[in-house]
């Protein structure tokens, strides 16, 4: 495991993950629960997070952003660091509604037709968020060439992605953290 893997993985233990008794939004009951913000966000951590999923994503994505709250750290994040690394990456998010003042749409930042999009999200455990953002993006115009999540705490997202023919990737897993699937 990289030192940044590590570092990051820890960090995720010792302030993201709770134990307890959690209602999850899917409705279920889980004994742990996890803020992954809390290490996304994190000034020790974030160039490491941000590393990270610069070395998953495909050399070739033009733009990363998800559904606002979920992707907002570690899209904006790791568009910041791509930058001072000669990358560029389009950064955006998806609203969860429709504005209807200003310009409108789903769509804020920056995110262009053609676009070669990586839609990211902090956890997912069925991976609905992650599958309603590329929804948008492929209507705005743009491909989708992966989902990314921080933590996969559910094991389905994969299955889900390649029936829309996405692929999906996760920087950690329930299992990486020491715990098992929450939907398997």
């Amino acid at each position: 495991m990289s030192d940044a893997r590590e570092r990051v993985r820890r960090h995720l233990l010792d302030h993201s993950v709770k134990r307890g008794d959690f209602v999850l939004k899917s409705g279920r009951h889980s004994t742990w629960f996890i803020d992954s913000k809390k290490t996304i966000c994190a000034p020790e951590v974030m160039v490491d997070v941000a590393t990270l999923i610069l070395e998953r994503i495909p050399d070739d994505a033009t733009a990363i952003g998800g559904l606002t709250m979920g992707a907002d750290g570690a899209t904006f994040i790791t568009a910041g660091v791509a930058a001072t690394r000669g990358r560029n990456l389009n950064a955006f998010s998806v609203r969860k509604e429709v504005k209807d003042h200003g310009a409108g749409g789903r769509i804020a930042g920056v995110l262009e037709p053609g676009d070669r999009v990586v839609i990211t999200e902090d956890t997912v455990t069925r991976g609905t968020s992650l599958l309603e953002a590329a929804h948008v993006v492929r209507d705005y115009g743009a491909e989708v060439v992966m989902l990314l999540a921080i933590v996969d705490r559910g094991g389905t997202v994969e299955a889900m992605a390649a029936d829309e023919g996405i692929a999906f990737d996760a920087l950690f897993t329930s299992q990486d953290l020491g715990f098992t699937n929450e939907e398997s």
